[in-house]
């Protein structure tokens, strides 16, 4: 059973994401806020498997809430909710440790399948959300976009055929349960290659090595497995 926390400052949204999750059996809300700072705070109470953080929250935003909650419940995973034209929000909770990232207008499936994917210890970009991500890193023009995904090409060189393989999978959302079962492999060897990539490419998390594969093109068409 996942535990997930919601946070939005608008009441409706926090219904209308509890309605979502609660059509999966296997998923729990344990807790709402309306504000940034009391999701830190019921987090601490709480220790939710997700945290749904709105990305513009009064008093505490949710960028600021993320980092938090990385410091004080690093176990939590963070998804963050977003709308077209938060580019540079995104980037930022990118930064401070966010596994997943949605699209408020999003279809409704997506929100299930990131909390269970985050719940399993995977990242989850929305196809959305990764493509906003990449043009908005592209919007410096041809040249710094080719050059950008030339290193990428470069990082993901560096690694070994299955760090690669591991990689692709990861940047397709899939949890290390999943590419376990696709590898034919036990879960904790994924784990290591997982931490392997991330030092091998710099990044501090699932969800920037995902940004790094898609900027590579290494990572594989959406399947019913990671959904």
């Amino acid at each position: 059973m996942a535990r997930v926390l919601v946070a939005d400052d608008e009441p409706m949204i926090r219904a209308g994401v509890r309605a979502v999750l609660s059509t999966d059996p296997d998923i729990e809300v344990v807790a709402e806020a309306a504000d940034g700072r009391e999701a830190v705070e019921l987090v601490r109470l709480h220790r939710p498997d997700v945290a749904v953080l709105d990305v513009r929250m009064p008093r505490t935003n949710g960028i600021d809430a993320a980092a938090e909650i990385g410091r004080i419940a690093p176990a939590t995973g963070v998804i963050m909710l977003t709308t077209f034209g938060e580019d540079d929000y995104i980037l930022r909770a990118l930064g401070c440790g966010a596994a997943g990232f949605l699209i408020k207008s999003g279809e409704p499936e997506e929100l299930v399948a990131g909390v269970r994917a985050v719940a399993g210890g995977a990242a989850y970009l929305s196809p959305k959300v990764t493509a906003r991500v990449v043009a908005h890193l592209a919007s410096g023009g041809a040249g710094d976009r080719a050059g950008r995904r030339a290193a990428a090409r470069e990082k993901v060189a560096g690694l070994t055929p299955r760090e690669r393989e591991v990689l692709s999978l990861l940047g397709g959302g899939l949890t290390n349960g999943q590419i376990a079962r696709r590898l034919h492999v036990v879960e904790g060897t994924v784990k290591a290659h997982v931490s392997s990539v991330l030092s091998r490419l710099g990044v501090e998390n699932r969800a920037a090595a995902a940004v790094v594969a898609h900027e590579a093109g290494v990572t594989p068409a959406r399947t019913a497995e990671n959904g």
